[in-house]
């Protein structure tokens, strides 16, 4: 069945940063987050190249919410077995990247990290798993928490309500990671945002979903409602795709048949090994070659060809 709908990662390089499409993403971090988002400003992601020999297998978006927020959206295709220290370096970057030298630490803003990954992310069976920071009292094993004072101060460096600086916890100081694996997706809808997942797996969006952004997404992914350089450089782009996943296919191939190759390799010697070995100790009981050729039902040239190759090995 052909995608009537274009790839999320392509749509996150080449249409999502456009302002008019920022409800898209919108839609997607507030059933991701349960709560309402806002995006100010859209920045490059280092990831991204826009040539059209880009075979990247990531892309990121940092999005600026209208509080000061900083969520930071990577997609990733291929694995990455340092993926999740790359995903500690990104938020880290972030904390340091976004504050001047002369400001007090108060101005370090909140960073949620949004990882979208295609691979088998560590040991788990779930498909979102969030990761935040608590402290632990080692002794009574009461969970620290801020003063009222810290929580004012908080709230008024990332520009929220009083009633939300209510709720805020240390946890709201350090950065905070989302992982979605998307082919542990089976497919069954429970939330929301199963439905942006569903969406994530299979480029489709059925009429009966109706999770936040889906419908702009509908619209505005639509492989139809590109213009001609867009459908242009997006087929360009799935032929990219094709082109590496059999370069991928080739080399699992390579290395499968030479893994062959050497065990039948290693097999035929293992077998010139064993005969001369025979051979030897025949020769050692005081047979002739003429003799063992003879038990043996092989020639005399036989048998010295066995043991001149026993003999390399």
């Amino acid at each position: 069945m052909q995608r009537r709908l274009v790839q999320f990662d392509w749509a996150m390089k080449k249409l999502l940063r456009n302002k008019a499409n920022f409800a898209i993403l919108e839609g997607f971090l507030s059933e991701l987050l349960n709560m309402p988002i806002k995006i100010n400003t859209i920045l490059e992601g280092e990831s991204n190249k826009n040539h059209a020999e880009d075979k990247s297998n990531k892309v990121d978006l940092l999005c600026i919410t209208d509080v000061g927020e900083k969520i930071l959206i990577e997609l990733q295709v291929d694995r990455e077995w340092d993926y999740l220290q790359r995903m500690l370096y990104g938020a880290s970057k972030l904390v340091t990247e976004y504050i001047d030298e002369s400001d007090a630490y108060g101005k370090i803003g909140k960073v949620i990290a949004v990882n979208i990954v295609f691979f088998d992310l560590g040991h788990g069976e779930d498909y979102i798993y969030h990761g935040t920071t608590t402290f632990k009292g080692l002794r009574i094993g009461d969970n620290l928490q801020l003063s009222t004072t810290e929580k004012g101060s908080l709230a008024t460096f990332r520009k929220l309500p009083t009633d939300k600086a209510d709720h805020l916890e240390p946890k709201d100081v350090y950065p905070e990671y989302y992982v979605i694996k998307v082919k542990k997706f089976k497919d069954k809808i429970i939330s929301k945002f199963d439905e942006w997942v569903y969406f994530l797996k299979n480029s489709d969006i059925p009429t009966t979903f109706d999770a936040k952004g889906l419908s702009l997404a509908k619209k505005k992914l639509d492989i139809l409602s590109l213009s001609d350089p867009e459908r242009k450089d997006y087929e360009g782009y799935v032929r990219l795709l094709h082109d590496k996943a059999s370069e991928v296919e080739t080399h699992h191939l390579d290395i499968k048949f030479a893994r062959q190759e050497g065990e039948a390799e290693g097999e035929a010697k293992g077998e010139i090994k064993g005969r001369a070995e025979v051979i030897q100790a025949m020769q050692n009981s005081g047979m002739n070659l003429e003799t063992i050729a003879n038990i043996l039902k092989v020639t005399i040239m036989e048998i010295e060809q066995i043991l001149k190759q026993a003999k390399h090995f």
